[in-house]
């Protein structure tokens, strides 16, 4: 997870490579849904805490649900609700159903094909003409690729019943996975790669059909919304060194993905670090390194529609 990209969304610089293809993504968003799986339950537990007890909740959307990891949990902790994802991408919502089947979820787990942001309206109670009225709606990392945020928000507000409960999980703190020196290139190369990273994430915001610059107070953002009870709560991500095969790989396809689109605003020597850490064969590399750790925070922020 990364400060914009938890879910292991892609990074790149210049216009032809701000365009993120998430059925090719699919594999390392499932990953990266896996590794987390701990603190995803422990989220969709707090979740319900922070709902009114007295509350049935019986319709739950996963906005921007990628392959349904959360979604799937979300089906687990609230045994009366159904769980909907919602994704514009075909191929990830096949898998949403999938790892419903395979979990015993199916019949419990829906999926909804919208594109985002032109999806985001209430219809009626049924879903039909749009997403249908909820009792929690849950968003990571999907928030930041829609053009005007405000908006989103304000529209995923009205889609939530008296009593509901919106969590956007939008922050927390850069990845990290290496020493500040690993013995090749210069070192802080993830200092580096997080100010590649910013830059290719401000161009992909500049971008976005109907870009709109708002200072990001996700609070604040939640409480124009129209919402109560404002708060947030943070969970931390911490795989100590040495990693599991499944972290070794996650980082690998991370940092692939990271030599794949950054590299023209990277130096030579940086690029050659990254060959090494990619390099399956070397004891430098990322998949063989005893040194390589996961470590990352996610901030939650959460606000009510009032029950009146």
């Amino acid at each position: 997870m990364s400060s914009h990209h938890a879910s292991g969304h892609g990074h790149g610089h210049g216009h032809e490579h701000t365009d993120i293809d998430w059925e090719v993504m699919a594999a390392q968003l499932e990953n990266s849904g896996e590794l987390q799986l701990p603190l995803l339950r422990r989220t969709a537990a707090r979740l319900r805490e922070l709902l009114d007890p007295e509350k049935e909740v019986r319709r739950i959307l996963d906005i921007g649900s990628g392959p349904g990891v959360m979604t799937c949990v979300f089906a687990e902790t609230f045994a009366g609700a159904e769980a909907v994802a919602v994704d514009g991408t075909p191929g990830l919502l096949e898998r949403t159903l999938a790892r419903a089947e395979r979990l015993g979820l199916d019949g419990r787990v829906a999926v909804r094909h919208a594109k985002l942001p032109e999806g985001l309206d209430g219809g009626d109670e049924h879903g039909e003409g749009g997403l249908g009225a909820a009792d929690l709606i849950w968003s990571s990392k999907a928030v930041h690729h829609l053009g005007d945020q405000q908006r989103a928000l304000d529209a995923l507000a009205g889609v939530l019943r008296p009593g509901g409960l919106l969590a956007v999980a939008e922050g927390g703190l850069p990845t990290r996975f290496l020493p500040r020196d690993i013995g090749i290139g210069r070192p802080g190369l993830q200092a580096r790669l997080d100010a590649v990273q910013e830059h290719w994430f401000e161009i992909m915001r500049a971008e976005l059909p109907g870009s709109t610059s708002v200072v990001e107070d996700w609070p604040a953002m939640l409480s124009r919304a129209g919402l109560t009870g404002v708060g947030s709560f943070t969970f931390l991500l911490d795989l100590p060194a040495p990693l599991d095969e499944t972290a070794r790989a996650f980082l690998h396809a991370h940092l692939t993905r990271l030599r794949e689109t950054v590299n023209e605003v990277m130096d030579a020597e940086d690029r050659r670090t990254l060959d090494v850490l990619l390099d399956p064969g070397a004891p430098e590399g990322i998949l063989r390194r005893p040194d390589a750790f996961l470590l990352s925070a996610t901030t939650v922020f959460t606000g009510v529609r009032s029950a009146r």
